[in-house]
């Protein structure tokens, strides 16, 4: 463990933890602190972001994308090369793509992948299934702009890593042609907050306290049962999807989230791999380019990216990103 990651374990448990101690949940409070502590890095040289939030735009996000991109007259080339769907985490009530830019940035450029990270509808003015029928509409629009769906790989942390697992749930039982992969870091996959982690790592984690991710969900579900396996896809029957790559700290109290949809999909014939780094906090992948190990663990993922992009089979159609 880093002098880095220690300093960031004992940031995040002074400036972080202790709103997860509240009774309450603040949204806009939340909302106001991620606003104004989030550090926005530049854009990577030979990257360009292409933000889309206008009225009227079909995806509310941004793009960030190589310039040699341009460059590049082959059709072929372009349908296969590997374009990422990102899916931030904030327990779907706050958090935005720029707040999760250094972990966009960081996973793009080492995957040499053109990534759209998605601004999906938030709670609670939007509560289930608002953000899950975002994601699955982003992903369609992609595929109707040529993306191969073999060169795609759904990509989310958090609250956005158990969005990621929904989206691909939902995408197959609707009949959607699967993209490559799907890459969960430290995935919210329960929100009936019934891992055995949410106590055994309780005081653990420098991040959250247990019984505050009960009282997130709340936020995000309303009436919806916490067991719903579009809202919590731990619950789901995973059988059928693309291979999956996720990363969790040991001492999160999320940890359980990552475990079990791990070996529920194994059950069911799903290649999954599954690390486990020793006391990293909640999605410390955010913390690149600050902490080694962030840089690390998108270097797995990147490689997950390509691996899995490069095994499926991509018809040559042209791609459009607009």
């Amino acid at each position: 463990m880093s002098w880095q990651s220690t300093l960031a374990c004992w940031y995040l448990r002074r400036q972080f933890r202790p709103a997860t101690l509240k009774p309450e949940i603040d949204v806009e409070s939340a909302r106001y602190l991620t606003a104004r502590r989030a550090w926005v890095p530049k854009v990577p040289a030979g990257w360009r972001l292409r933000e889309q939030y206008a009225t009227g735009d079909a995806m509310r996000g941004e793009w960030l994308e190589p310039l040699d991109a341009d460059s590049n007259s082959s059709a072929t080339s372009a349908a296969r090369a590997p374009v990422i769907l990102y899916l931030h985490g904030g327990g779907y009530y706050f958090c935005s793509p720029k707040s999760h830019r250094s972990l966009v940035f960081g996973l793009a450029t080492r995957a040499r992948a053109a990534t759209f990270s998605l601004d999906y509808r938030l709670a609670p003015e939007h509560r289930f299934p608002g953000a899950l029928d975002d994601a699955v509409a982003a992903y369609r629009h992609l595929l109707a702009g040529g993306i191969a769906p073999g060169s795609i790989v759904i990509a989310g942390d958090s609250a956005g890593g158990g969005l990621a697992l929904a989206t691909l749930v939902a995408l197959r039982d609707a009949g959607d042609p699967l993209p490559a992969g799907g890459v969960l870091f430290s995935p919210w996959t329960d929100l009936a907050a019934s891992g055995a982690s949410i106590r055994s790592n309780d005081g653990a984690d420098p991040m959250f306290s247990g019984p505050a991710i009960g009282r997130a969900a709340k936020v995000y579900l309303g009436d919806t049962p916490a067991t719903h396996p579009y809202a919590s896809p731990v619950y789901a029957d995973l059988r059928g999807l693309p291979p999956l790559f996720i990363q969790a700290g040991s001492t999160e109290v999320l940890l359980d989230d990552s475990t079990r949809a791990a070996e529920n999909a194994r059950a069911v014939g799903v290649s999954v791999e599954l690390q486990v780094w020793p006391k990293m906090p909640h999605v410390w992948q955010i913390f690149a380019p600050f902490i080694p190990e962030a840089g690390r663990a998108l270097d797995a993922a990147a490689g997950f990216v390509g691996q899995v992009t490069a095994a499926a089979d991509q018809p040559s159609s042209a791609m459009s990103m607009a």
